[in-house]
């Protein structure tokens, strides 16, 4: 594996937990702490992980003496998300999104950055179920289904 082909995955990754990070804020907005308590709690536990794990990836890039990738000023959030099962459905889009693109860097390094990744995508294909989704066989490889 070469540090460049780690180093493209890393990016890919860090590109889509911008995205996550920005879709999440949008479906927070549009959730109520008092009438939805614990979709509002699922939300803020999600937008935390993709957080902390945004901050790793631009470690790790930096690392690899790479420049991280920056964020859009602004992400397309599938309209009209708007209550709590549209909330739910765009969230577990964006988990499905990040199982992918972790399962990517998974294929694509080794080590303790394999590992994380690893343990990054467990925790997204999980949080889909959290989220009202199906457990799948083989989560973030649709090909393989």
């Amino acid at each position: 594996m070469s540090a460049d082909g780690v180093l493209d995955a890393l990016q890919d990754v860090l590109a889509d937990e911008h995205a996550a990070l920005y879709t999440y804020g949008v479906l927070g907005a549009r959730t109520s702490q008092s009438a939805t308590p614990a979709l509002y709690d699922v939300l803020t536990e999600a937008y935390r992980r993709h957080r902390a794990r945004r901050d790793r990836l631009r470690l790790l890039v930096a690392d690899l003496a790479g420049e991280p990738v920056a964020a859009a000023p602004a992400y397309e959030v599938p309209a009209p998300a708007q209550g709590v099962e549209q909330v739910q459905v765009v969230a577990r889009e964006v988990e499905g999104r990040s199982t992918e693109a972790l399962t990517a860097l998974v294929a694509r390094s080794s080590g303790e950055v394999r590992s994380w990744a690893l343990d990054e995508a467990v925790w997204s294909a999980t949080w889909q179920v959290e989220l009202g989704g199906s457990a799948s066989t083989w989560p973030g490889a649709p090909e393989l289904g």
